[in-house]
Order: structure tokens, then sequence, then C-alpha cells
């Protein structure tokens, strides 16, 4: 599956409203960050997702991960967060 990418210049609460979008209709999501200030705005997203989904009943879990990926023709580490309903 296809994440989301954040970046540390992301809006957290754009990122929340595309998050919790794709919530609802695939019922899963996933979120890839590299970087410290990434991490945080990505962190940020998840914990406005839970308040933007929790009046429909839906609880939030978050699985952190590693994964590597490629940027520009170099391997970088990215944090992976799968998202899915509890």
């Amino acid at each position: 599956m296809e994440g989301l990418k954040v970046s540390a210049q992301s809006n957290p609460k754009s990122v929340a409203g595309a998050l919790a979008a794709i919530l609802r209709e695939k019922g899963h999501a996933e979120i890839q960050a590299v970087g410290a200030g990434a991490v945080n705005q990505a962190i940020k997203a998840i914990a406005i997702a839970r308040g933007f989904v929790a009046p429909n009943g839906i609880n939030l879990v978050t699985i952190p991960a590693f994964v590597e990926i490629s940027i520009d023709g170099e391997e970088r580490t990215a944090i992976k967060f799968i998202i899915e309903p509890r």
C-alpha cells in the first residue's frame, strides 16, 4: 500500500484530514516520515485524526516500523506508521 508521506513542514491538521478520509474509505492507512521533524508532525497528525474519527466509534492504534526508501537515488531509513482501527 502506498502511504502518506509527511515532512517536517507538513501541516498536521491537513495530514490528519487526509488520514481520516483514507481510514474511512479503506479501513487502514500508512504514513512515512524521514527525520525527527517529520516524525513529530506525523505523530501530531495521528493524534488529531483520532479526534476526527472518534465520534464515529473508531479507536485508532498505531504500529511503528522501519522501512528502507529511495530518495533521489539514495537509500534512507524512514519510520512507517501503520494505522488501524481497534
